[in-house]
């Protein structure tokens, strides 16, 4: 199974977001760009990868401790930005410490469940990925300018969840990947 853990904003959240993202869509070539589907946004905490099925339940028990000793936080979906020409994405606003402690967990979780997790310690950037770019010299940068001032209304982040990935089928042009919940916790009790 491939997974990650990751926060998954509220409906009103997303509806917010879409109405921003069909602006984006507007601009010169966004037509070339492949837009994710409101039904994939999340903040991913921490990828594991492809997980054997016989790891998932300690690492559930796992996740479900350190949900258990986390608090609940305020976010909103708010700005954005690029990475380099590849990734058009929408950031996040409010408590980023916790949401990093949360993110910090998730990863000690996986190694104490036993799985590899990549040590690179690089700032982590919260971050909802909108579009993705596959043509050379294609200029990201009015997509990302124009998400600058987006501000999204906040919410109380209650839950750390489990996400699977299920990847599109191979040479089926436009088909994205497909995420499934397999575990939620709250946080804080």
């Amino acid at each position: 199974m491939r997974l990650f853990a990751a926060v998954l904003p509220p409906a009103p959240a997303i509806e917010e977001l879409a109405a921003e993202v069909a602006q984006l869509k507007k601009l010169p070539a966004a037509g070339r760009l492949r837009w994710t589907g409101r039904d994939s946004w999340h903040f991913t905490l921490a990828f594991y990868g492809e997980v054997p099925e016989e790891t998932v339940p300690e690492l559930s028990e796992r996740l479900a401790r350190a949900a258990h000793r986390r608090d609940p936080y305020e976010l909103r979906i708010a700005g954005g930005g690029r990475f380099s020409d590849r990734v058009v994405w929408a950031g996040a606003d409010g408590d980023r410490p916790a949401m990093r402690i949360l993110a910090d967990a998730a990863s000690a979780a996986a190694r104490r469940a036993g799985l590899a997790m990549d040590e690179e310690h690089r700032p982590y950037t919260p971050h909802l990925t909108l579009a993705r770019n596959r043509i050379p010299n294609l200029d990201l940068r009015p997509y990302a300018s124009a998400l600058k001032d987006f501000a999204g209304t906040s919410w109380t982040v209650g839950d750390l969840a489990l996400v699977c990935s299920h990847p599109p089928v191979p040479g089926v042009a436009g088909k994205q990947p497909r995420y499934e919940t397999v575990g939620s916790w709250p946080l804080g009790h």
